[in-house]
This record gives C-alpha cells, sequence and structure tokens, in this order.
C-alpha cells in the first residue's frame, strides 16, 4: 500500500500539471520553445561543443534557428562546432521539427476537451486532421513516420557523401537528413549543397525528404492510403495540399529554368536540376541552396520571396504562411470580385472559421514584416531587397539568405532571432485561439 500512494501521487501531479497546460496551451508551447532554445544556448556555450571561439549571441542565434529550424546560421556550424556541439544542433532541428507536427496535436487535445462534439468536429477541420483520431497511436505514429524517413534518406545519402570523399560521410548523411526532413536547411558543409549542385541523386534524396517533411504526416498517410487502395479517395484538403504544391513547383521550376541567367547558363540537365531544387526550397521552407541565391536575377528572387511567403502545408514542419491559407484568401478574393455570397474552393464551401484564421495570419504576418523591416533598416546597412530577403526568411522560417545573415549587427541578430520565434509559433497560436472561441455553425454541404 506505501508503495502505491507515491505512484498515485505521481499520477495526480501529472494531471495537475497536463490540466494547467489545457488551460494555457498557446502560452505553454512558448514556454516549452524558449526552454529548448535556452537548453540549446548553453550546451552549445560550452568549451566542448565549439572547435574554434563563437560569441554568446552567435550561439543563441544557432540554437533560435535549429528549435524553430529555419537553417539561417550567423558562423559556419561544420568549422565552428564539434561533433558534440552538431549533435546539439541536430537535436534541437529534432526537437523543433517532430515537436511542430506533434505538439500542435496534443494542444488541439487540450482544446478539444472544452468544445462541444460539434464544435471539436469543427476544430479538427481548421486544423487539417480526420474527423476522429486516437492521440497516443497517431502520435506514435508521427514518430515512427519520421525516424523511418529519416533513416531511408541517411541510408540513400551516405554511399552519395562516402564517394564524394566527405570526411564523416554517415554522420553528415544523418545530419543532413534530419534537416531535410525537419525543412531546417542546416548544412555542416560552408556552402550548403552548392558542391552537389549537379549531383542528381544528392538533390532528388534531399527534396524527396523535404517534401515528405512539408507535406506531413497526415497528407503523406492519406496520399498513400488512396494509391493502394483504388476505391478510398483522399481528404480533398489533401487534394487542395498536393495540387498547389504541385503547381507552384512546375512554374518556379520553369521560371528560374527559363529566365534566371544563372542556372540558364547551365547544361540542360543541371539546368532542370537546379531550378527544381531552388523552387522545391522555397516552397518547403527547406532553406537548403545548390546555387547561391545571391547569384540570381531579380525575377527569380522575387518568385522564391513569394514562395517563401506562402510556405508549406499546415500539416508539415514547414514554415510560411500555409498553403492552405493562400487557397483560402485566393477564394475570398475571387468570391469578392464576382460579389458572390459564399465562398468556394474547387466545389467546396470554406467555412468562415477558415477564412478568419487565414485573414488573422495574413494580418499576423504582414504586421510582423512592417515592424521587423522599419527595426531592421535602422540597425542594418544593408541593400532594402536584402534586408526584406532576409525577414521573409526569418518570418518563413526558410534560412535562404542573400548574404546578410553572417553580416548582421548584434541589434540584427536579436531581431532575426525574435522573427524565427514569431514565424514558428505564431501560426499555431492563432489556431488554438480560434479553435477555443469560435461559436457553432451549421453547415448545409460539405466543407473543408
Amino acid at each position: 500500500m506505501a508503495s502505491i500512494e507515491p505512484a498515485l501521487a505521481r499520477t495526480g501531479r501529472l494531471r495537475a500539471r497536463y490540466a494547467r497546460w489545457a488551460e494555457r496551451p498557446a502560452r505553454s508551447l512558448l514556454a516549452g520553445y524558449l526552454a529548448y532554445m535556452t537548453i540549446g544556448w548553453v550546451l552549445l556555450l560550452l568549451p566542448i561543443s565549439r572547435s574554434e571561439v563563437v560569441a554568446p549571441l552567435d550561439s543563441l542565434f544557432i540554437a533560435a534557428s535549429a528549435v524553430s529550424t529555419t537553417g539561417l546560421a550567423t558562423v559556419d556550424p561544420g568549422s565552428s562546432y564539434s561533433g558534440f556541439g552538431e549533435a546539439v544542433i541536430l537535436s534541437l532541428i529534432q526537437l523543433g521539427g517532430l515537436g511542430y507536427m506533434t505538439i500542435g496535436s496534443f494542444a488541439l487535445i487540450a482544446v478539444q476537451r472544452r468544445l462541444s462534439s460539434h464544435r471539436a468536429a469543427n476544430a479538427r477541420a481548421a486544423f487539417e486532421l480526420p474527423e476522429r483520431i486516437d492521440p497516443r497511436p497517431f502520435l506514435m505514429s508521427v514518430v515512427l513516420f519520421t525516424l523511418l524517413a529519416e533513416a531511408a534518406g541517411a541510408a540513400a545519402l551516405y554511399p552519395m557523401f562516402r564517394d564524394a570523399g566527405e570526411a564523416a560521410p554517415l554522420w553528415a548523411a544523418i545530419f543532413h537528413s534530419v534537416s531535410a526532413f525537419c525543412t531546417a536547411g542546416f548544412s555542416l558543409f560552408p556552402n550548403s549543397l552548392e558542391d552537389y549542385s549537379a549531383h542528381a541523386g544528392v538533390s532528388l534524396v534531399i527534396s524527396a525528404l523535404s517534401l515528405l517533411g512539408a507535406m506531413g504526416f497526415l497528407v503523406v498517410v492519406d496520399v498513400w492510403r488512396s494509391l493502394r487502395r483504388r476505391r478510398a479517395r483522399a481528404f480533398f484538403t489533401t487534394k487542395m495540399i498536393v495540387r498547389i504544391t504541385a503547381a507552384f513547383l512546375l512554374l518556379g521550376t520553369a521560371l528560374l529554368a527559363i529566365d534566371d541567367p544563372t542556372i540558364a547558363a547551365l547544361p540542360l540537365g543541371e539546368r532542370l536540376l537546379a531550378a527544381f531544387f531552388q523552387t522545391m526550397t522555397a516552397a518547403t521552407t527547406v532553406g537548403f541552396d545548390t546555387v547561391p541565391i545571391s547569384s540570381l536575377g531579380p525575377a527569380s528572387v522575387m518568385g522564391l520571396l513569394v514562395l517563401m511567403v506562402i510556405g508549406a502545408s499546415p500539416a508539415g514542419t514547414g514554415g510560411g504562411l500555409k498553403t492552405t491559407s493562400f487557397a483560402a484568401l485566393f477564394a475570398l478574393v475571387r468570391a469578392t470580385l464576382r460579389g458572390e455570397s459564399e465562398v468556394r474552393f474547387a466545389g467546396r464551401r470554406l467555412p468562415e472559421e477558415k477564412l478568419r484564421a487565414a485573414g488573422a495570419s495574413l494580418a499576423y504576418y504582414a504586421g510582423v514584416m512592417s515592424i521587423a523591416m522599419i527595426l531592421l533598416l535602422s540597425t542594418e546597412s544593408a541593400p532594402f531587397e536584402q534586408v526584406l530577403f532576409e525577414a521573409v526568411s526569418a518570418v518563413g522560417t526558410v534560412g535562404l539568405s542573400l548574404g546578410l545573415t553572417g553580416d548582421l549587427t548584434a541589434a540584427g541578430k536579436l531581431i532575426v532571432i525574435v522573427l524565427m520565434t514569431a514565424g514558428r509559433l505564431g501560426i499555431l497560436t492563432f489556431g488554438i485561439a480560434l479553435a477555443r472561441h469560435r461559436p457553432p455553425e451549421n453547415r448545409a454541404d460539405p466543407t473543408l
């Protein structure tokens, strides 16, 4: 009996902590994020983590960039940090990427406990989830999916890095596989993946991992289910995400392959590969590059900016405004111009809460970007386009840069750290807030 009482007491404390977390999920997410970032920062400050002298602010920047899976870096991770330091960075990337897919589900579960069954169904739709989810098996499936994808990616990359003469091919394969799936874009190589610009194997494996992570477990499983069972139909949201992503990849690849002078100068095969990879890296917000972004033409840079703002799927590890929000805003503008009373996309009526969520996300990004641009333009002496690209990359947790990151002032680094945090947690926080305060709504026909 004496042995049971402490166990019951511990269980009671755990339930009490969960109840407190359920009351303030958004605040708990921020606290957890800051805790991981702080722990990572402290570990990176240890002498065992560094191969050379790294300023404390730079280590804080790296920790924030890793846990937000952004990929911007003020120092070269491969040469500035030891193997232990690189392992710390990789752990932060894994926690950030995996956590973004799973903690959002925990938050939704906590919110659902306070909703009626009708409102809970609406909340699931707003978060792009199926109608029925058993939390524990679902989260275990997400973890298993992540680890299997990363292991397969590492196994594919290892022989290619080994044959290329990398000093530690196995570690490089593991690091880049995790970084790609979590759409972090951190690389152990000084020039990202530019040395592999003509290597189709590396580019395609990294692209596959990034697309899997950016679309997310729910979308990938739904596509797989519909392909395996011919009579099974994918969720409408899955179809929308896949079609929009495919359209952006095709349009972006065509733009870069035809219009950009740097990429157009390459042989045809390398040109198509480089154009596809750079489009993919912006659309999934992974942040790797095989061609220096600073060498691209103005039209190409603008095209990448648009893709970075729109971002990836809401169910995945990528950042940005989200493809579903883009679709909702596009449908809203079209309905307004046509004078239609209902907002529809591909024949489906979009619920009001979906439109409000998309509008709130757009307003949030516009507000954050406006403040960030004013602050960065006052602290940095770089050209406007460099500052704009850096700010969009940070808020969208992309990690691409026109070369400004390494030259940021101390104030600029702090601003970008805040931007990466705001970009990573902002959309999720809005989703939780809207789910908790959404009124019931009757629907006459199928919606998203």
